[in-house]
């Protein structure tokens, strides 16, 4: 009789992590015929939103250090992948629940497969608009790209920490899903994205800046337009904290919740 092949728990959750990641890219790139044009045309649609907003306003088109459409794209963009790794991190358990029955697929294996496959999306989507708005005329080349790399890991990172935490807080309280999703809202605004940190009042700001994604974003502006400068109070010291305490959270509760997840 043939000898049993034996694999070690790496070689078997990399080959689960490679199945996961396989169904996770079909569903997202063909689960309708616009897809693919959704993920580019997103960030332009808030682009272009929010340059009329702004224009309507009147006097907050002027940046110091950096272009506005460029200054505008980079935050957008930013945003969106925390976003998108944080809401779809959250709910990668219950839409792959069924895979739960082969006792090889745990439940923070879908997660960590959902926010790979969100990361390399939402980067092939930002490097094809900085080749679009730098073939428009616009200074879209990073001036200090292996800074703005590991600012992008950082956000690609916290969001995914924070996946971790709200995929086991909406498990065990399914009646605040809603409420973590409207916190998008109101942080969407609160991250520096439309109007600059400098133009708040000092007040205001020294309550702005407890906010880890507008350091984050703030950062990664700052690798990209050689001009820009931050302003007293952004770090990014702050921010790597909050990455590392979202993920050693993450983790904790998913080790701590992993049997009340499978059995939901």
């Amino acid at each position: 009789m043939a000898e049993a092949i034996v694999r070690s728990p790496w070689r078997v959750t990399i080959h689960v992590w490679h199945a996961l990641f396989m169904r996770e890219a079909l569903a997202r790139v063909t689960a309708d015929r616009v897809a693919w044009f959704w993920l580019m045309a997103e960030p332009v649609a808030h682009v272009l939103l929010l340059v009329w907003v702004r224009t309507l306003i009147g006097h907050a088109r002027i940046i110091p250090g950096a272009d506005f459409v460029p200054w505008l794209v980079v935050g957008v963009t930013t945003f969106i992948l925390f976003r998108n790794q944080m809401n779809r991190g959250m709910n990668a358990i219950s839409a792959n629940r069924a895979l739960f029955a082969y006792r090889q697929v745990h439940p923070a294996d879908t997660l960590f497969v959902r926010s790979g496959l969100e990361g390399v999306l939402s980067t092939i989507v930002m490097l094809v608009l900085v080749l679009v708005f730098t073939l428009l005329g616009q200074h879209m080349v990073p001036h200090d790209p292996l800074y703005v790399i590991g600012i992008w890991c950082l956000v690609w990172l916290f969001g995914l920490g924070a996946g971790l935490v709200f995929s086991v807080v909406i498990t065990v309280l399914p009646e605040l899903q809603k409420f973590v999703t409207m916190i998008m809202f109101p942080l969407y605004f609160l991250s520096g994205i439309i109007i600059p940190v400098q133009y708040f009042p000092q007040d205001i700001r020294y309550y702005l800046l407890f906010n880890p994604v507008l350091h984050l974003i703030e950062n990664i502006r700052y690798g990209f337009f050689e001009g820009y400068r931050l302003i007293d109070g952004v770090s990014l010291l702050y921010p790597a904290w909050w990455v590392l305490g979202a993920l050693l959270l993450g983790l904790l509760l998913q080790v701590r919740y992993k049997v009340r997840l499978l059995a939901q």
